[in-house]
């Protein structure tokens, strides 16, 4: 049961994009379309899952004092290999498309942040669920991001004309403004369904806990001294 919730929460309850707000550099600058999207969350899926598997697998051995910087290693070298991979196999136009947002994968909050929070914590298969569930969640809200902006601009998605007398791009939802006017919506209408949800039961829609700085240890440089 905690492996199907660990693989499900970041899904919708703690999605990094639509609740938590992890992430927000390459949401808002990949998602000019879908397929950008798609393939920005694919390549965080991919490390998060892997370093989250090594870094679980090392819990155990690695000194607390200087955990940050081995986790930031795991993560490179996933990183690493993604890019090294997508140079060879990935369509120019997608690695032009992303270009240096593939190696700030090593920097990316949701990645080191679910190292410290959860895999330095958990056993390989939930640290691997968490890591697989965060990432589909991602995925799926870039996805959704870029198919908006890629519908509202052009009227085509994943680059196919669904609309083919549409022939004057709206440039407004093609850059940053219209990201960011997108995402708002996003959020919106997220939270409304939350709360929605919590009134049906009679309850007060709380936030996540990944939402309040005092339930997070990553920047708590205290700790590197104990």
């Amino acid at each position: 049961m905690n492996i199907i919730k660990d693989l499900t929460r970041g899904i919708w309850k703690e999605n990094p994009v639509l609740v938590l707000l992890l992430g927000m550099c390459p949401t808002l600058a990949v998602t000019s379309n879908a397929t950008n999207g798609a393939s920005m969350g694919v390549a965080t899926t991919c490390v998060l899952l892997g370093s989250n598997i090594v870094i679980s697998a090392i819990r155990n051995i690695v000194p607390k004092k200087i955990r940050i910087p081995c986790y930031i290693v795991v993560i490179a070298t996933f990183v690493t290999v993604i890019k090294m991979l997508m140079d060879a196999f990935a369509p120019p136009a997608i690695n032009s498309s992303l270009g240096i947002f593939i190696p700030l994968i090593v920097v990316n909050c949701i990645v080191l942040g679910r190292a410290e929070a959860f895999a330095s914590k958990n056993t390989i298969i939930r640290s691997a669920a968490d890591g697989l569930g965060m990432g589909a969640g991602f995925t799926l809200a870039l996805m959704a991001l870029g198919g908006a902006r890629e519908l509202l601009t052009s009227g085509s998605l994943f680059e196919v004309k669904l609309i083919t007398g549409w022939t004057v791009e709206f440039m407004l939802t093609n850059g940053a403004p219209g990201a960011f006017i997108i995402l708002g919506c996003f959020l919106a209408g997220m939270n409304y369904l939350n709360m929605r949800k919590a009134i049906k039961r009679g309850e007060v829609y709380v936030p996540p806990q990944g939402l309040s700085c005092s339930h997070c240890r990553l920047c708590d440089l205290d700790s590197l001294n104990d």
